[in-house]
């Protein structure tokens, strides 16, 4: 396996490892054209972002994103995980692991001092998964406005 960064020509690789993605978040439906807007915004300017991919004998089989935001609670810079897919074939075999610790790691080295996630309240396995990262669960929720 080899962790790499993203560019353009992966796009059609990580659109469906996103559509993969939002099948299991009750939050999100796919949509070409605005997943595809948002990957080009991602990679147009990736001075605070970073979107690796895992790539298996040439195949991209995972992707994960982390944004630097400013936190005024830390005082500093926190990372937003925003995106983590492994194709549905290469699950269970390390590589969401080895591309969450990937962006960690970019995260901390451009100065974030936490990190932070959404997941869907009802994916267990997802939730499972990032416990065993040592992620914690917090007292806050997310709220959005459209």
């Amino acid at each position: 396996m080899k962790i790499r960064y993203a560019s353009e020509a992966d796009t059609d690789a990580m659109l469906f490892l996103l559509k993969e993605l939002f099948r299991k978040e009750a939050d999100f439906r796919f949509d070409e054209t605005r997943q595809r807007r948002g990957l080009e915004m991602m990679l147009a300017e990736q001075k605070n972002r970073c979107l690796m991919l895992a790539e298996i004998n040439g195949r991209v089989v995972g992707m994960c994103s982390v944004q630097l935001l400013i936190s005024t609670a830390e005082g500093n810079f926190s990372g937003l995980v925003e995106d983590l897919s492994v194709h549905p074939e290469y699950q269970a075999r390390g590589i969401g692991s080895a591309l969450l610790k990937t962006v960690e790691k970019w995260a901390v080295s451009q100065g974030a001092s936490r990190l932070q996630l959404l997941a869907d309240r009802n994916n267990e396995t997802a939730l499972d998964f990032y416990q065993k990262q040592h992620w914690q669960r917090t007292q806050l929720i997310c709220l959005r406005k459209k």
